[in-house]
């Protein structure tokens, strides 16, 4: 599943007349990465989650997604904007009681290597939940996992004081539970559901696993992230095996 609803508003005025997803990336537009992540995983039936007044957009864009081998690719919509929990949760009659992969629709990784291990691994289990790290520098810019030895204990959104300098990529695994546990959540302060809640569910569980990623990340969801994503693409690539 790839979320991409959102107003993109830290991309003003870019984003006033499509949605940020859309936009281009050094040569392709952002929501290629993904996708073309999620095919190279195996993935062949994919949901998208949209909103905002441009979504027709990503039908004239995607199609029903033949041109990137998929069986089908399926779309729905966000009618507000209320956080990534709520967004996936718009997926649980398509994940139909089976564990699911999410990635962020502006997030963008060099490697699969990492995620295909961390895949792999959950697959043996099916149960819980799996976040994707990646050490950064501006740890203080995300949610940042706390750690007691190489147990995660708690994930500590935007901290000014991160406890660690790993941070929680926009790549995630979680068992049908999730959806469970997305209707008990209250919204934040900013009044949305936010994934770090659902994250921190599975941690008091004892439920949450985690891999490290392997080269660099980056999202591409304002003007500075955005031109970092792009260089790093024309100097190595991205999603390379």
């Amino acid at each position: 599943m790839i979320l991409a609803g959102g107003l993109g508003t830290r991309l003003y005025p870019c984003t006033k007349i499509t949605n940020k997803h859309l936009l281009p990336v050094y040569n392709k537009p952002m929501i290629f990465y993904p996708l073309e992540m999620l095919t190279k995983l195996g993935f062949d039936e994919i949901m998208i989650v949209t909103g905002g007044n441009n979504a027709g957009d990503f039908l004239r864009l995607l199609g029903n997604g033949r041109d990137f081998g998929l069986r089908h690719l399926h779309y729905t919509y966000q009618e507000k904007e209320l956080g990534i929990a709520d967004a996936l949760s718009l997926c649980e009659f398509f994940a139909g009681g089976e564990p699911i992969f999410v990635i962020l629709g502006d997030n963008i990784f060099e490697s699969i290597r990492s995620i295909k291990r961390g895949l792999d691994r959950y697959r043996q289990s099916k149960q819980g939940g799996m976040v994707f790290l990646k050490e950064v520098p501006d740890a203080n810019r995300f949610g940042v996992a706390k750690f007691d030895g190489d147990k995660i204990m708690e994930i500590i959104e935007k901290p000014s004081e991160p406890p660690s300098h790993f941070a929680v990529t926009g790549a995630y695994i979680y068992d049908k539970q999730v959806f469970e546990i997305i209707k008990t959540l209250s919204p934040s302060a900013r009044g949305e559901y936010e994934i770090t809640d659902v994250n921190n569910f599975y941690i008091r569980e004892n439920k949450l696993d985690y891999e490290i990623v392997d080269g660099w990340w980056s999202d591409a969801g304002t003007f500075d992230s955005h031109l970092r994503a792009a260089n790093l693409i024309k100097e190595t690539g991205a999603n390379n095996l």
